[in-house]
């Protein structure tokens, strides 16, 4: 329950200070953070969640690191489905404080609520394929940083700063094409409170960022198996034999 509590409070962090930056921060007259700072946001948001419950849960927040941390062996089957549900619980939290925060300024339109799209709904007007296949690529390539920075013989207490500057280089490229999900909680939170498109197009956001996760722990479990990690860990050092003179 502690472990489902931190995913709780990890992932409405995660959306009240990622898509926060999106709603609040990113259009300011003047003074607006732009897509550089909307990514520094969601990386941020995961690097202080990291060294604040990571030591509880594992600081996953998003059911696709869940599943791809399962399919690589680091993560127990049965803890699955009660993550994900916490994760998507405290995805819809964090949206529906934000949403009290954003409809507090009088001439406030709820509009995209920086939901992920394609087509007519992305922000660079990207076609479905191009969608997916950023969706895919670029979850893969973050569940491959996730499992290298925490792989045993990786540098020790590093893996925070190496997953957070990950999803804030996942950010730099995709929020042009899809406003970046790679986090199927994070989309449904979005989509829940912008409505119509968003929750038609939700599908994909759930489905392309599943199958770069399976994949990557696929890859990843085949080039650096979860079982040689823990044997690494127990293995003793052998001494070099003495020359006797």
């Amino acid at each position: 329950m502690k472990k489902l509590i931190a995913e709780f409070f990890g992932t409405s962090w995660l959306v009240l200070g990622g898509c926060g930056s999106a709603v609040l921060a990113a259009a300011y007259p003047e003074l607006g953070i732009g897509f550089v700072g909307v990514s520094l946001a969601f990386g941020l948001s995961v690097l202080t969640m990291a060294y604040a419950i990571g030591h509880i849960s594992g600081c996953h927040l998003n059911p696709a690191v869940s599943i791809g941390l399962w399919v690589g062996g680091r993560f127990d089957k049965k803890e699955l489905l009660p993550y994900i549900i916490a994760q998507v619980t405290g995805a819809i939290v964090g949206a529906g404080i934000l949403y009290l925060i954003a409809t507090g300024k009088p001439e406030f339109e709820t509009g995209g609520f920086a939901a992920n799209g394609y087509g007519e709904h992305s922000p660079g007007g990207y076609s479905l394929v191009a969608a997916l296949v950023t969706e895919v690529v670029l979850t893969f390539m973050f569940l491959f940083i996730i499992l290298g920075s925490t792989y045993p013989k990786a540098p020790a207490g590093l893996a925070g700063i190496a997953v957070g500057l990950g999803l804030t280089l996942v950010h730099l490229v995709s929020i042009p094409v899809t406003n970046t999900s790679v986090n199927p909680a994070r989309s449904t939170s979005q989509a829940i409170f912008a409505g119509g498109w968003a929750i038609e197009q939700l599908w994909l956001f759930w489905v392309a960022p599943i199958v770069g996760a399976v994949l990557a722990g696929i890859v990843y479990n085949y080039i650096c198996p979860a079982e040689q990690a823990e044997e690494t860990i127990k293995m003793p050092v052998k001494a070099e034999p003495q020359l006797q003179h």
